[in-house]
């Protein structure tokens, strides 16, 4: 003879914007320093010596319709 066993569904419980907020802020950060590096990391606005950062995001920023030549 088989039981069946019925267990209830675990309901998920909603996330407070409290705790969203931190994580929310921090993409924001990642994301605006990503479009910086593609889009304005060249020449006098450059923070880094050198062109490893340019030629490290070269076929993105074009992909990204960014002009760099």
């Amino acid at each position: 003879m088989t039981h069946i066993v019925l267990h209830p569904a675990p309901s998920p419980t909603p996330i407070s914007v409290g705790e969203l907020l931190p994580w929310t802020f921090f993409m924001g950060l990642l994301l605006l320093m990503a479009l910086y590096f593609v889009g304005a990391e060249q020449g006098a606005t450059s923070l880094i010596q050198g062109d490893r950062v340019h030629e490290f995001v070269h076929d993105g920023r074009h992909l990204l319709g960014f002009p760099c030549h």
